[in-house]
């Protein structure tokens, strides 16, 4: 596994403390693999999942750190979401 992955992982669940996310998302980071997140935090692991959102790594960091809001990120391609939209919104508000 990635040090971008476990790096990522451990972001989310900082993010997150003991809430967990109520709903299945996937973070795939180009190149690096992909993350879960779910009632039970965020891991590494290429479940299948409501949504999956796809990015590259510096656009996936950027989001982490607040540099970039994701639905900007969505807007201008940076980051792409197959599955739930209502979903991605929900998460978007977990990550700000």
């Amino acid at each position: 596994m990635s040090d971008v992955i476990n790096a990522a992982v451990k972001a989310l669940n900082d993010k997150m403390g003991d809430d967990g996310f109520d709903g299945t998302a996937k973070f795939v980071i180009e190149g690096e693999g992909s993350i879960v997140i779910d009632s039970d935090g965020a891991r590494a692991s290429d479940d299948d999942a409501d949504v999956t959102l796809t990015a590259d790594a510096d656009t996936f960091e950027s989001i982490l750190q607040g540099d970039l809001d994701p639905t900007a990120a969505f807007m201008s391609g940076r980051l792409s979401v197959d599955g739930d939209m209502g979903l991605a919104m929900k998460l978007g508000s977990v990550l700000a």
